[in-house]
């Protein structure tokens, strides 16, 4: 108890050491946390954008249908075993799908496609797909308006230039990306939205109407009102073919399947495709996403559904994706692991110096009497009291920051955007909330510091007093 005592009073007697010692643990703690939570943050955005746009967490699907997707490859809806899954206290609704493949055309130009046969009010569900409708587009006519609007500053024209022909959900985005300020929104927002305003329209079962990906719009060169074309192989290798007129455009995250998606009434694509009836997944949304919750639905669900299909989770259904992220996830793990080498360095670079400052202290103590192995304890004790006061003055730092960037992700604007824009991602750093990777960043820290105190102790059990009274 004397030990601790003595140990922290020692700690004050040159409070500079103390205060520069405990800021090397400081900001190794605030590093470490801020980049692993970004890393985290961002690799389960790119997920949910994944997994809410396209696949979903859980779906119901013909047994064949994922290692063959061909549309022989459905199954029968039925509404009485609906009732039975939506019967579990996990699953919220069933999102009945269509999907098939294509090729689309707009006259000279052509394109495979995935199409999708849905019911947009429970898509709205899983892929919050009225979120994602085009709101705003900057034409070449949108940006010549602007530019001979009198009232709009000139950085803004030049903006609007830079993002010439792209298409936003919300005017929020449109805002950020022309560099317009909050207070600046009241004089030149509503202009900018009047300009620059894109009248979507909605598809209805029993109409032949399709929405489009805002990418692949662009490559047909399609609008709404134009008519798209596909061709495609039905049910039992029937004849798929049909021409829609375009009613939306819609925006979506993952740029691969915004490049090629169609929708369509669920109704209009069975019937496109000759299969009337069949569906190729039954989405589930779900209340719980976590992993043994996901994994007790789908045993419930498994113990119901006919022979002749089978249950996937989101895992299953985004491999690649998994694959792509862990080997992504290994090399960020290497640069996490420089970055400790670095801090580990900063720690025991100042431990160092610390030692050398005191080296003739410790020989003036052992020289009146005072054992080796007590003032290696005590100076080990001091070591720890500084680790502990730069550990918790980094989670109290990096805490509310980490906190306020899950509510307020980075969002890039400007040339910076647009070049994340262009190769097909979104222009967004994502945090992590608080979770088990906190402990792990301070464990690690914390074995930095004890792996450090090992110098100042090796030093004093083999202090030789002549030499540290002469230092």
């Amino acid at each position: 108890m004397k030990n601790l005592i003595i140990a922290w009073r020692n700690l004050w007697r040159n409070r500079r050491r103390t205060l520069i010692t405990s800021a090397s643990v400081f900001f190794a703690v605030i590093f470490a946390l801020f980049f692993r939570s970004l890393q985290l943050g961002s690799y389960d955005h790119m997920f949910r954008n994944a997994i809410e746009s396209y696949t979903g967490y859980v779906q119901i699907q013909h047994r064949d249908f994922w290692d063959e997707k061909i549309v022989d490859n459905t199954f029968t809806y039925d509404s009485g075993l609906d009732e039975e899954i939506i019967a579990d206290e996990n699953v919220i609704v069933t999102i009945p799908r269509f999907e098939s493949f294509a090729l689309a055309s707009n006259g000279p130009q052509t394109k495979g496609v995935l199409v999708m046969g849905i019911e947009p009010d429970k898509e709205n569900y899983l892929s919050k797909i009225s979120d994602k409708m085009v709101k705003y587009r900057l034409t070449p006519e949108v940006i010549d308006k602007i530019k001979e609007d009198p009232n709009l500053p000139e950085k803004v024209k030049e903006l609007t230039a830079l993002f010439g022909n792209n298409s936003y959900t919300s005017a929020s985005r449109l805002q950020m990306d022309l560099g317009i300020t909050d207070k600046e929104v009241p004089d030149l927002m509503p202009a900018i939205e009047r300009y620059s305003q894109f009248k979507n329209g909605f598809i209805y079962p029993g109409e032949p109407g399709v929405w489009v990906g805002d990418r692949l719009s662009k490559y047909l060169e399609l609008g709404i009102g134009d008519t798209i074309v596909l061709i495609s192989q039905g049910y039992h290798a029937t004849t798929a073919a049909g021409k829609y007129e375009i009613k939306g455009i819609v925006k979506l995250p993952l740029p691969d399947i915004d490049n090629k998606i169609v929708y369509l009434p669920l109704d209009i694509c069975q019937g496109l495709f000759n299969a009337k009836g069949n569906l190729t997944s039954l989405a589930l949304h779900v209340n719980n996403n976590e992993d043994k919750a996901i994994k007790e639905t789908i045993e419930k669900i498994s113990a119901i559904i006919p022979d002749d299909q089978r249950v996937m989770e989101w895992k299953e259904m985004n491999e690649v994706l998994i694959s792509q992220m862990e080997a992504d996830d290994k090399s960020g793990m290497i640069m996490i692991g420089i970055l400790y080498l670095v801090i580990a360095f900063g720690v025991f670079g100042t431990v160092l110096m610390m030692t050398a400052e005191r080296k003739r202290e410790f020989g003036v103590l052992v020289a009146i009497g005072m054992q080796k192995r007590k003032l290696a304890s005590i100076i080990a004790i001091e070591m720890l009291y500084v680790g502990l006061l730069g550990i918790l003055a980094g989670c109290a730092v990096i805490i509310p920051a980490i906190l306020y960037g899950v509510a307020h992700p980075i969002i890039f604007k400007g040339e910076f955007a647009k070049m994340w824009d262009e190769f097909g991602m979104e222009p967004m750093f994502v945090f992590q909330g608080i979770d088990l990777y906190f402990l792990w960043q301070m464990f690690i820290v914390a074995l930095m510091v004890f792996i450090a105190i090992g110098y100042p102790v090796r030093k004093i059990l083999r202090l030789e007093v002549v030499n540290a009274l002469r230092a």
